[in-house]
């Protein structure tokens, strides 16, 4: 008996299994956020992309206003057990003190070479104001391309002391996703950071791939000069502009971007004012907070909900309960991210 040959029908059957066997795949593909696990932050994330993305909803956004900001150190990368800015601050303290030697005696730099010889506990010392004479005294002075590549030089041999790789290696990876899938969603992403805005611009680029003009952090000031060839240059001088921290950052932003964020997260205490600052814009608005959960894959810090206290990245219970009350999302580092770094 002779069977009949039905290609049109053998064709059909065979894009049918397929999409069968490939189906699962191809979701998988189109998640977003898959190192986030299924839960109400990461469906807060995807919601409100949606409904300020989707044409002829009520929360729609247009592209030229869809803007979302992101502190740095704590929610982007590592900050325990120092900021990186600070270790690269504190490094150059002994080349200073070579020129300037009557300093090795002279608080708070004194101080620093305590800490450099092996006495960690002496960090606790350093006052904020402290910081601001050491940045000002190490990193003033010079070119502002001379430090962008004494920065660059430093992210590219430093090694952060507990997973001995480079800081930009620690970035959070669903964050690194987040970012990515806001601006293929047509959001501009901006890190406003307590930090050096001229030490994040140094590797904000090549890391996260936001560019310096969308870096707003602590700023001192530069000085127009005139080099030995006439050529005309910035360096960078001593005096402090702004202090892109608490409620410094909601009047940075206001200064630098010109836009209330739709769409803004940190993790501590001096990242509460631009939340609040976000979240009473009209429309839809996202506000998140990440807490550093998980002592196993990365650390355990708060004091909120009980979590060891800490100076750095210090998320309190105040704020956590504010969180609570003004409908902010709380990350949870230990429950709501399937992988902490790109290299697990």
């Amino acid at each position: 008996m002779k069977i009949g040959f039905n290609r049109p029908h053998f064709v059909r059957t065979l894009v049918l299994a397929a999409c069968i066997a490939f189906g699962g795949l191809a979701s998988a593909q189109s998640d977003p956020l898959p190192s986030w696990n299924d839960g109400p932050a990461k469906k807060a994330i995807l919601d409100f992309v949606h409904t300020t993305t989707t044409q002829g909803s009520p929360n729609f956004v247009p592209t030229a206003e869809r803007v979302a900001t992101f502190d740095q150190d704590g929610t982007l990368w590592v900050e325990q057990p120092m900021y990186s800015q600070v270790m690269f601050i504190l490094e150059r303290v002994p080349a200073l003190i070579r020129t300037k030697p009557e300093l090795a005696k002279v608080a708070p730099f004194s101080t620093v070479l305590e800490i450099l010889k092996g006495d960690r506990s002496a960090i606790a010392r350093l006052t904020l104001s402290d910081l601001t004479k050491l940045a000002g005294a190490t990193l003033s002075g010079m070119p502002v391309e001379t430090f962008q590549g004494e920065a660059q030089k430093w992210l590219a041999e430093a090694k952060d002391p507990r997973w001995k790789k480079p800081y930009t290696d620690l970035t959070y990876l669903p964050m690194q996703e987040v970012l990515k899938y806001l601006r293929a969603s047509g959001y501009k992403t901006y890190i406003v950071t307590g930090g050096g805005q001229d030490f994040v611009r140094a590797y904000a680029e090549a890391t996260y791939g936001i560019p310096p003009e969308q870096v707003v952090g602590t700023a001192f000031g530069t000085t127009y000069g005139y080099g030995k060839d006439g050529k005309p240059f910035l360096s960078k001088a001593p005096k402090l502009l702004l202090n892109d921290n608490n409620a410094g950052k909601p009047e940075a932003i206001h200064l630098m971007i010109g836009r209330r964020p739709n769409m803004a997260v940190g993790n501590s205490i001096g990242d509460q004012q631009m939340l609040e600052y976000t979240r009473t814009g009209d429309g839809a608005r996202l506000a998140m907070l990440v807490l550093h959960d998980d002592a196993r894959r990365e650390y355990a810090y708060g004091p909120a909900q009980g979590l060891p206290a800490t100076k750095v990245g210090n998320f309190t219970q105040p704020l956590y309960d504010e969180a609570q009350k003004q409908g902010w999302t709380v990350v949870s580092m230990k429950n709501d991210w399937r992988k902490v770094f790109a290299f697990e």
